[in-house]
């Protein structure tokens, strides 16, 4: 599974509206409204490259209120889930 985090600066007033859009597209697994300088972030967990590219070009601009985004895809993941199923394969 590739996962993608997108980072998303909104229109203020349109932060609900663009947050649960972008909840509802196929792929994205969460949304989170967050401080700083973006106001949402976006999990995207997909199987294939190809589909990134169709759910971040083709599916956010349809969002409204969406203004700008920051696609960072991961390569690796070192979350503690992560390591403990690596750790665990095989193991019954």
């Amino acid at each position: 599974m590739i996962t993608t985090i997108v980072l998303v600066r909104a229109e203020p007033a349109l932060i609900p509206k663009c947050a649960a859009a972008l909840a509802g597209i196929d792929g994205v697994t969460d949304v989170y409204s967050v401080s700083g300088e973006w106001d949402l972030v976006c999990i995207i967990k997909v199987k294939e490259y190809e589909a990134i590219a169709h759910v971040v070009t083709e599916e956010f601009p349809k969002v409204p209120g969406l203004v700008r985004t920051t696609t960072l895809t991961a390569f690796r993941a070192y979350s503690k889930q992560d390591l403990e199923q690596a750790f665990n394969i095989g193991v019954e």
